[in-house]
């Protein structure tokens, strides 16, 4: 029975301690063209610079008024960023599929990047719009890589 109750004070006080850590967050994006003969912009970006949203967020009161237009876009852009350069998914003769393993490889080089530097994957998200025919020749494929670490 002593036994017992200290195996449940252990469990009890892991417990408590993995529900005091925290997390820091970074997203990683990455935007593929799939704008025939190489004419889109293909990039991975990653932000190097920390951001507040408090300082651009307004509360409404009445569901009705906004104080919405005192937050200035151009107060929103951050100016450290990497860009990274990758390769449209189409060529003139269609999918270029040496384009997506090359991209494939500068994810994998990223991915491994943040690993090293002690950041976890914890989730991803896609996005696309893509080519809808005839008339369309534009799209994007976007996805996001959202990172996480404990705080130190």
């Amino acid at each position: 029975m002593k036994n017992l109750f200290l195996i449940a004070a252990l469990l009890l006080m892991i417990g408590a301690d993995a529900s005091a850590q925290q997390y820091q967050y970074t997203v990683v994006t990455t935007i593929e063209s799939i704008i025939p003969a190489g004419l889109g912009r293909s990039r991975m970006i990653s932000n190097q610079q920390d951001m507040d949203p408090a300082n651009f967020t307004t509360k409404r009161t009445d569901g009705m008024k906004s104080d919405m237009g005192s937050v200035k876009r151009s107060d929103l852009k951050i100016d450290e960023f990497e860009e990274t350069k990758m390769l449209n998914f189409y060529s003139i003769g269609g999918i270029n599929f040496q384009n997506v393993a090359s991209n494939d490889a500068l994810v994998s080089g990223k991915l491994n990047e943040m690993a090293n530097a002690g950041w976890e994957l914890a989730f991803v998200a896609t996005g696309v719009e893509s080519d809808a025919g005839k008339d369309d020749n534009e799209g994007i494929f976007v996805t996001r890589y959202i990172f996480k670490r404990l705080v130190q």
